[in-house]
């Protein structure tokens, strides 16, 4: 789905993520790779198969996309190192025209070595892309002119259908000058939030983006 954010169009996925077209920009938030293994370590029977799911994903977007930059907006691994981070590095490897770029977020605790090693460029705190300052969290004030696009809060939305049948969805949250990306990984929980009257709200349900803006669908 294409929205315009200002002067920019910009097309929301599916697959949890935004493509900037016009500048082949790839826009990732709360991957938590690794994040299931650190489970699994901890003795909590995760399956393993979500973890496959994360990386087939990732692997899709970028194929349908082909960008010269895929920015992650904080959280992309979720721990200490486990072989998960190797995973990661070897799709770095099969997308070698991309530039695998990272704003570092509060589980980015990985040695700078490791980021280093797989070719990957990092950020303190902020990238600014024209119109955008991209964060891991939202910020508390956005510079003027600029608009703020983070992940961080994993924002959900409760659809309520016939009877008291409910089900908390991911969805895409823009406000007036800031916008959250839902968490890209399948293993991470949810927050909900609860849009004001200007906001819009887009669902992503069965890979499919609906506009919720409204409070309905």
């Amino acid at each position: 789905m294409e929205i315009k954010i200002g002067k920019v169009n910009v097309e929301l996925l599916p697959q949890k993520a935004i493509w900037l077209k016009q500048a082949k920009i790839l826009l990732l938030a709360d991957l938590h790779f690794g994040k299931i293994n650190h489970f699994r370590k901890s003795g909590i029977p995760v399956p393993v198969a979500a973890s496959h799911r994360n990386t087939e994903l990732l692997i899709s977007v970028l194929q349908a996309t082909n960008p010269e930059r895929a920015i992650f907006l904080g959280d992309l691994f979720h721990s200490h190192y486990n072989e998960e981070w190797e995973v990661l590095g070897q799709i770095r490897k099969h997308f070698i025209h991309c530039s695998f770029e990272l704003i570092l977020g509060n589980h980015d605790i990985l040695s700078a070595i490791q980021y280093k090693r797989n070719k990957m460029k990092c950020y303190a705190n902020e990238l600014r892309e024209g119109d955008f300052i991209l964060t891991h969290e939202p910020l508390s004030e956005v510079p003027e002119g600029l608009y703020n696009l983070s992940g961080h809060l994993h924002p959900g939305v409760k659809l309520r259908g016939a009877g008291r049948q409910s089900a908390m969805l991911p969805c895409f949250y823009f406000g007036k000058n800031q916008g959250i990306l839902p968490a890209f990984g399948s293993f991470t929980g949810m927050a909900r939030i609860v849009p004001k009257k200007e906001d819009r709200v887009f669902v992503i349900a069965e890979d499919k983006i609906i506009d919720y803006s409204h409070g309905k669908v």
